[in-house]
């Protein structure tokens, strides 16, 4: 299991007042993660299967190319063990119930709601260390790169 590099940050509680006290959180180091296409989870579903990396990849974009059609038609889409993805409307309320058309709508978001099982824990604060969704997280120095006491406070206001 492979370590999660996290760092120590600071902002102020209230971000545009600078007289406001100071806070101290835990994200994960920026540039430290990798972007997994549908070519390289194939590669990753190949090593541990008897399926080729095009067969999975065929499937993968199948699947997505149906994902958006069901998702169009205002439906859910449930994948076991990972979650279920839905669409959800921004609108502005009116005060008139004739002025409230779908013109009204400003946004269709996609949403996610995470599967039970696909859950990840923190491993420290975790009751079975170990388990198979739990993060390891290392905090390491912000400056340096590597493993630091104090985990080099960085001051973030974009946080």
């Amino acid at each position: 299991m492979a370590n999660v590099s996290v760092v120590r940050c600071s902002r102020h509680k209230k971000i545009s007042d600078k007289n406001s006290p100071t806070v101290y959180y835990i994200k994960q180091k920026a540039g430290d993660s990798k972007v997994y296409d549908i070519h390289r989870i194939a590669s990753e579903i190949e090593s541990v299967g008897a399926l080729s990396v095009e067969d999975v990849a065929h499937v993968m974009k199948s699947f997505v190319r149906a994902m958006k059609k069901v998702l169009t038609d205002g439906n859910r889409v449930k994948v076991d063990g990972l979650g279920t993805f839905y669409i959800t409307l921004s609108c502005p309320g009116v005060e008139v119930e004739k002025e409230c058309t779908v013109k009204n709508v400003t946004r269709v978001n996609l949403r996610f709601k995470v599967d039970n099982t696909l859950r990840l824990v923190n491993d420290s604060v975790a009751t079975t260390r170990g388990g198979e969704n739990n993060v390891v997280l290392e905090l390491v120095s912000a400056q340096a790169g590597g493993s630091g006491g104090d985990g080099g406070i960085v001051d973030d206001p974009t946080a």
